[in-house]
Order: C-alpha cells, then sequence, then structure tokens
C-alpha cells in the first residue's frame, strides 16, 4: 500500500487545488461503469477525489472500497465521506478504525439526512446530533491521523437558514478540529464571497473551497436545489428553461455557464474547485480542459 497523501499536505504546496466528488452506485453495472469513470477522471490529474456515503452498511463499505481504489491503484488522495446518521458513537469508532486500517487518512465529516425509509430518525443519547460533536470525537479518539474536511453551506443550511448562525455553526466545526471546508452547490458566486467574508470575519482561516455542479439537466437541477435549499438564480433560469428539451444546447450553455462561473471564482480567490460529477466524465473533462492554461 502506497503512503497516501493528507489533504493538509497538498495545501502546503499548492495554492489552488481541482477535485471531483463521485458517490457509490446502486448497481453492478453502475460501479463497472464508475471504474470507467474514476480511471479517466484520473487522467485529469485530481489533486483528490471524495466519495459520498449512505447510512447502512451496504453503501458504506462500497464508499471505503471506492476510496481505497483510487488511492491504490490510481495513486490520487481519496476523501471518504462519513455521516453519523444513524450510527451510534461505537460504530462510528469502528468504521474509523476500519478506515485506519485500509490506509484513509481523509474524510469529510458529516451529520447527513435521515434515509427516505426512516426519515423521522432522531438522535438519542448514544448518537451524535452535530457534525462539530463527530469531528470532535474523531480528533479524541484518531488525534492528527485523519485530515478533516466538513461541508459548508454559502446560503444558509435548510435547518439553519440564518446565515450568521449557521457561521457560527461552521466555526464551531473548525474550532473543534476540522481542518477545511468543501461548500454545497450554488450559482450565485456572491453567496460564496459573502459566505466566505463572514466567516473570515470569525476568525476562520481555513480553505473553503466551492463546490460546483456543471448544469447538464434543467429539471432535474430544479428538482434537486428543491431538496437541498440551493437556490436557482433568474439568470440560469432565463437561458436553461427554453431549452430544457433540447440535451446537446443545455450541455453546451452548461459549459459556458460553468467556466464562466469557475473563473469568475478563481479571480475571486476561491482556493480550488471541487467538481460534483454525478459518476460522469463529461462535461467535467471539457471544463477541466478549457480552464487549465
Amino acid at each position: 500500500m502506497s503512503s497516501v497523501q493528507k489533504i493538509t499536505d497538498i495545501f502546503i504546496h499548492q495554492k489552488l487545488t481541482c477535485s471531483f466528488e463521485l458517490f457509490p452506485p446502486k448497481t453492478e453495472e453502475g460501479y463497472v461503469k464508475l471504474l470507467n469513470t474514476i480511471h479517466k477522471l484520473s487522467d485529469l490529474k485530481p489533486d483528490f477525489i471524495s466519495c459520498t456515503y449512505g447510512a447502512g452498511g451496504g453503501s458504506r463499505e462500497k464508499t471505503l472500497d471506492i476510496v481505497e481504489l483510487i488511492q491504490n491503484q490510481h495513486n490520487i488522495p481519496s476523501v471518504a465521506h462519513l455521516t453519523c446518521v444513524l450510527h451510534t458513537k461505537d460504530e462510528i469508532k469502528t468504521i474509523l478504525t476500519d478506515m485506519k486500517k485500509r490506509g484513509i487518512c481523509n474524510l469529510l465529516a458529516l451529520r447527513g439526512d435521515p434515509p427516505k425509509d426512516n426519515p423521522n430518525w432522531t438522535p438519542g443519547n448514544n448518537n451524535f446530533k452535530y457534525s462539530w460533536e463527530l469531528v470532535a470525537f474523531i480528533r479524541k479518539h484518531f488525534k492528527d491521523h485523519f485530515a478533516i474536511g466538513v461541508a459548508g453551506f454559502p446560503e444558509g443550511h435548510l435547518l439553519c437558514p440564518d446565515r450568521d448562525l449557521d457561521a457560527h455553526y461552521l466555526k464551531n466545526k473548525i474550532t473543534n478540529g476540522a481542518d477545511y471546508v468543501i461548500t454545497q452547490l450554488f450559482f450565485n458566486n456572491q453567496d460564496y464571497f459573502d459566505y466566505v467574508a463572514r466567516l473570515r470575519k470569525r476568525g476562520v482561516s481555513s480553505r473553503i473551497i466551492p463546490g460546483i455542479l456543471p448544469i447538464t439537466d434543467y429539471p432535474a437541477l430544479v428538482r434537486f436545489c428543491s431538496m437541498c435549499g440551493s437556490s436557482i438564480p433568474q439568470e440560469v433560469h432565463d437561458i436553461f428553461k427554453p431549452i430544457a428539451q433540447d440535451h446537446e444546447k443545455t450541455l453546451a450553455a452548461g459549459i459556458a455557464f460553468c467556466l464562466k462561473q469557475c473563473r469568475n471564482l478563481l479571480e475571486g480567490g476561491a482556493p480550488g474547485l471541487h467538481f460534483y460529477t454525478l459518476n460522469k466524465i463529461h462535461p467535467v473533462d471539457v471544463i477541466i480542459e478549457t480552464l487549465r492554461p
């Protein structure tokens, strides 16, 4: 097993990072497709690749398997998402021990949402209620083994739409041991810049990496944003609604919009870009190759 670089070490040497996010497929066919996608994404030489996590054993194992594969076969640092929903503290400790044994040293610590088949799940005394508690637990039991990322919400969280209070909660994650932030997707860059300013004002000096979703399907985007709490600016509706049924036009417009968004973020001082790939190579490949000099 090769020595895996921690994300925090990458930050020491690189002012800007480029990274991708994947999710564990539900089917064997999807898994085979993902292996091919990982191979192609690796050719784009990202600084790291993260993999999301579903509550429950099967999905968790897949997350860790994918992270291991990215590290061992492609020699790219990989970040395992870890949510504390549904898990007891003892289970979390077991999962973290398993990660350490597998040579995983990068994770994204998340609260997570209750699953669709158990929407009313609420944490008890032996569960974590907030992600900052998970961060503190990891630091207490595993010291500096893990570089810990956390999620940031430029527009506030669905459960905490007050942006100032949300910034206070983010600072709490950093105070308890988190190293960096990856934001939820957004389409109005001013929301990101205002978010960074709010956190800097509170003394947060960590990297706040913007999460980017290239638009490839307008109706799906509208549905997704209604669930996750990200707003869609009128400009996006104006561009994509008239061409919603034309895949090729949507793809071209999505690439153009994403390039404009990314360039503006980098010019404004963003420390890199984290792309939500939806397990696809395209259009991220075109966007990366166009952005790179």
